[in-house]
Formats: C-alpha cells, structure tokens, sequence
C-alpha cells in the first residue's frame, strides 16, 4: 500500500518537480538529481500528510531548499546547461506555454519559480505565499517584478512590440 502511494506520487509530481529543480539549477542532470534527492525524502518522511495540496506544497519546498543547497555547493562549477529543454519539462506544454517558457528561463530563479507556479500550476497568490512561506504582499511584488522583467525580455527578443 505505502509503496504504491509513493509510486502513485512520483507519477503525479515529478514533472512538477524537476521543472522547479531545472528553473533554478538550470542544468537537466542537476535537475534530475535534485528529483531523485526529493522523492528519497519523501519516502524517509514518517509523518503523513493532512491532503494532497500539503503534500504538493511539501514536495515544492523541499525541491527548492535542495536546488538552493545545490547552487550554493563549494562543489559546484557554475556551468550552462547546453542541452535543449528536457523533454520532461516540456512534455504536456501547449505551444503557446512552450515558447513562454523559454523566455521565462531568463528570469531569476525566484521570479521563474513564481511565475511557473502562479501561471503553469495555477496557484494563487494566497496559496503561493503558503508555500513559499512569504507574505501574499511578497508573492504579488514579486510576480509583478517578474512580469515587468519578463515583458522586457520579450521586447528586447521581438516577441512582442
């Protein structure tokens, strides 16, 4: 029974996970690391959780804790990831959400992460500032940052006028 849970969860969550790995890490064997790391925390953790969205929120700080440790790692060379986007960050992308998202990978690894929970897992602002463990003022200062710094960006690459 745990362990088709634990099966049923990692179907379900690790594309969200690694999406959120890969927009701070920026690197898909870093991102797919992290993924491993989350979901091997998720297994260790005794306590269960109250429902599904405390177990999604879960999952969306501990992926964002361990990509941080990852970046601030003496170990770590700085390095871009030269491959294309991962087929799993990508895999259930409209075309529309896909030629965003490449531009949204432009942004700081804070305005990437709110942008993709606010626009591509349908957070609110509310439900964000939860799970980031912010203030909901936090969450829409930042969204709007990003939205500004985005707008830019597209501007700059001709996507808009």
């Amino acid at each position: 029974m745990y362990n088709e849970q634990i099966v049923t969860d990692i179907e379900q969550y690790r594309t969200m996970v690694f999406r959120i790995a890969y927009g701070y890490v920026r690197d898909t064997h870093d991102a797919d690391d992290i993924t491993q790391d989350v979901f091997l925390k998720l297994c260790k953790r005794k306590k269960h959780f109250n429902d599904e969205e405390n177990k999604k929120a879960w999952l969306i700080r501990v992926t964002m804790n361990q990509s941080k440790t990852l970046l601030t790692s003496v170990w770590r060379t700085r390095k871009t990831d030269t491959d294309k986007l991962s087929e799993a960050v990508t895999a259930d992308f409209t075309q529309d959400k896909l030629e965003l998202y490449e531009y949204v990978e432009k942004l700081k690894p804070k305005y990437r992460t709110i942008i993709y929970l606010y626009y591509y897992e349908e957070y609110t602002v509310k439900e964000i500032a939860g799970i980031l463990k912010i203030s909901q003022t936090a969450v829409t200062t930042q969204l709007n940052r990003a939205r500004g710094q985005l707008k830019e960006i597209l501007l700059e690459e001709g996507y808009v006028s």
